[in-house]
């Protein structure tokens, strides 16, 4: 078995601290988008949880979105429930918040401590997949226990 990229291994450390007994898995293909990953894993595009990181416009915060595949965030109903505006974070800043790039932002062991949202339509699956540090690593996890070990809030997102 191959060892997993370095990012991936920081995200398989974070799980095992975190008590969580999920596997990091890299796959041959890309898993970038929640297409690509549902196709890699044989699940539907709802089983797969999408990291987005948003950027606070007057405050420049860090907001972490877990949204089903499915669905898109809807920036104007996130507003409400983080009380500022959001815009779209570029690719550095989602890598000095998070330590990883686009494509690979897993849901824990960031750079910072991020606020998090968790989408409510992820709890409708017995498991979910998110991404693991690469544009290629994910792991499955039960969704009660992403918003244990990310302590995010479950919200709808749209």
């Amino acid at each position: 078995m191959t060892p997993l990229p370095p990012s991936a291994q920081r995200v398989q450390q974070t799980l095992q601290d975190l008590g969580c007994t999920c596997r990091v898995i890299e796959m041959p293909v890309s898993t970038r988008t929640a297409a690509e990953a549902a196709e890699a894993v044989g699940c539907q595009v709802g089983q797969i949880a999408k990291s987005l990181v948003f950027k606070t416009r007057k405050s420049k915060r860090p907001i972490l979105v877990i949204t089903s595949g499915a669905n898109r965030v809807d920036v104007k109903h996130m507003r409400q429930i983080v009380g500022e505006k959001l815009g779209k974070a570029d690719a550095d800043f989602v890598r000095e918040s998070t330590g990883y790039a686009i494509g690979g932002v897993p849901p824990v062991g960031h750079a910072h401590p991020l606020e998090t949202y968790i989408d409510r339509d992820l709890l409708q699956y017995e498991h979910i997949w998110a991404a693991a540090g690469t544009p290629r690593a994910l792991f499955r996890i039960a969704p009660q226990e992403l918003v244990r070990i990310s302590g995010g809030k479950v919200v709808a997102v749209g």
